[in-house]
Order: structure tokens, then C-alpha cells, then sequence
């Protein structure tokens, strides 16, 4: 994780109306904001377009910024609302050319869940089955869970940061991750019984 708290200096003075540290700011949240729309939009040309709204949305919004949540939470909430708005576009939903199992495996090579020790071609195989699996039953929870369980697994976020982001209950939360985990580790066990040592 980046460290949130060293932000509240620049957001103050971008506040202040320094464009450099709101360009400090972008930079440092641009690619995760850019990954994390990706998982709603697919597209990674339409992702990068809503990054740029994002930011827009941010600069406008930073004067009524009061620092009551984290900066990058408020952020990633922002995101997570543009990229909402642009999937009620016609054009934009119907467009889609990566499905839920390529944006998985796209996260996954650098996710502790598919780290794969000693990896031979049968082990990576297994690693790469795992993932599809995965994802297959990702694609299939609601919009909430789903939401809820990548913010933790593949961001990394904690709970309190994840309510934040969703506008939810911190126990909604921790709901919401609890049935997630269960409703993969269900459709996946059988893969799982075979990896020795893992577990989602």
C-alpha cells in the first residue's frame, strides 16, 4: 500500500491552488485508479478515458475535500462512480472486449494468491487453471461483493478503507468479503485441494 497520510500535504497545497502537487497526486494514483476502473469497464482504451475523468472530477471536487476519509479513498470512490455513470452508457456497455477472466489473470501475476513456489510447467499450469477458475466465479457475484472482495485481495485495501470507498457499513463490509470468499472457495475447492499450502 502507498502511504495515504503523506497526501494530506499536497492535497493542501493543490487546495492552495498548486497545480504541481495536484500533478504529484495524479501521478502517484493514476495507475491503480487506471487498473481499478479496468475491472468495471474491460476496455483498457475506455479505462484510461475515465482515469482522465476521474481526475477531472477530483480537481473540481478538491476545494470541498475536508480530509474526513483518506484521499485515496475518496479517490477510488470517485472511480468506482465514473466508471458506474460510463457502464450505463449504451455505447460504452456494449463494447466490451475483455471479459472478466482476462482482467482477472491480469492482476493475477502479481498477486500473492497465484505466487507459485519452485514453478516447473505443471505448476504454472495449475497456478494459471486456478486463476481462470477464479475468475469464472468473480464474474458471477453480485456487483457489491465483487467490488468489495478485489478492493481487498487485489488492492490490498483494509476494511475501514474499503467502506470508505463504498459509502458501506464497516460491517457490510466484512460481510460482503466473508460470503464473497466463501461463494469462490466453493466453486474452486476441488482446484484448491490439489495446492498444498494455498488457500483463498
Amino acid at each position: 500500500m502507498l502511504e495515504p497520510d503523506a497526501d494530506q500535504a499536497l492535497v493542501e497545497r493543490a487546495q492552495a491552488g498548486d497545480s504541481l502537487a495536484f500533478d504529484m497526486l495524479v501521478v502517484k494514483y493514476q495507475d491503480r485508479v487506471c487498473r481499478l476502473i479496468q475491472r468495471w469497464v474491460r476496455q483498457p482504451e475506455a479505462a484510461q478515458d475515465l482515469t482522465q475523468e476521474t481526475f477531472i472530477n477530483v480537481y473540481r471536487g478538491l476545494a470541498s475535500f475536508r480530509g474526513d476519509s483518506k484521499f485515496y479513498t475518496w479517490v477510488y470512490r470517485i472511480a468506482i462512480n465514473t466508471a458506474k455513470r460510463a457502464l450505463k452508457r449504451p455505447a460504452q456497455g456494449a463494447e466490451q472486449s475483455l471479459d472478466d477472466v482476462e482482467t482477472f489473470q491480469l492482476e493475477a501475476d502479481s498477486n500473492p494468491l497465484f505466487e507459485v513456489d519452485n514453478a516447473n510447467p505443471e505448476t504454472e499450469l495449475a497456478s494459471k487453471q486456478l486463476a481462470e477458475a477464479v475468475a469464472r466465479a468473480m464474474a458471477e457475484l453480485p456487483d457489491d461483493m465483487r467490488q468489495a472482495l478485489e478492493l481487498r485481495e487485489l488492492e490490498g485495501m483494509s476494511y475501514q478503507a474499503i467502506a470508505e470507498v463504498m459509502g458501506s457499513p464497516l460491517g457490510t463490509v466484512r460481510s460482503r468479503i466473508f460470503r464473497a470468499r466463501e461463494w469462490v472457495a466453493e466453486r474452486v475447492q476441488p482446484m484448491l485441494e490439489h495446492r498444498s499450502g494455498k488457500r483463498w
